[in-house]
């Protein structure tokens, strides 16, 4: 995560195939996410990056509903997006499901690899623990740790999505860890009352070793929250 060369504006990380991110937030509090849809079965090798619909939405002045309605949805793989302006309003949109977007109520939600609020055992638990982190704050190291859960959730209440038993057991869990594949950054935003957003982020190199810890800290330009 950092603030890119060529948008100075936005904090986010960057695929450095595709130019996107799974993540992001600007001065002005324009926020977007991402995360793919789990459907092996229906990979398209030709498909625009969807962390393009991250960056893009960002460096925008489009409403989240306008941009949703400007887009071909269709031509990208599966996805989940949550975008808006930050202290405002938050959306989500899939181009799976029902595909009208929701606009989210205060609240808590989960989202992983399907829908919003799919009961998955990680989103679950997640929900939980998130809920109680909440109480905590302004310390963050209840949020780290429900981030940092390693637990594999008993094979009876795992999800089909098309994967193996040993992916649906290893993919179950909040941090991801395997010999050669696994969670490479857990990344906590924050937003004050009075505009000023935090955003911290830990990475990780192979066999789940932390490599370093970003913090960034400033204040909306625009808007009352």
């Amino acid at each position: 995560m950092g603030f890119w060369e060529d948008r100075p504006f936005l904090l986010a990380g960057r695929d450095l195939r595709a130019g996107g991110t799974w993540m992001g937030v600007d001065r002005r509090g324009r926020f977007a996410a991402v995360t793919n849809f789990r459907e092996p079965q229906e990979t398209h090798d030709n498909a625009p990056s969807r962390g393009k619909l991250v960056s893009d939405f960002i460096a925008g002045d489009q409403s989240a509903e306008a941009y949703w309605l400007s887009l071909d949805s269709q031509e990208y793989s599966g996805f989940n997006l949550i975008c808006g302006d930050l202290g405002q309003e938050l959306w989500h949109f899939s181009n799976r499901g029902d595909r009208r977007g929701q606009k989210l109520a205060p609240g808590i939600y989960g989202i992983s690899n399907h829908l919003l609020d799919t009961p998955w055992p990680k989103v679950a638990q997640g929900k939980s623990d998130l809920a109680v982190a909440l109480q905590s704050l302004p310390q963050d190291a209840a949020l780290f740790a429900l981030l940092r859960d390693e637990a594999i959730h008993e094979d009876s209440k795992l999800p089909r999505t098309g994967v193996d038993i040993h992916w649906e057991r290893l993919l179950s869990a909040a941090f991801v860890r395997s010999a050669d594949y696994g969670t490479r950054a857990s990344t906590v935003l924050l937003l004050d009352q009075g505009g000023m957003v935090c955003a911290d982020e830990r990475s990780f190199a192979a066999g789940a070793q932390p490599t370093q810890r970003n913090r960034f800290r400033f204040r909306l330009e625009s808007a009352a929250i």
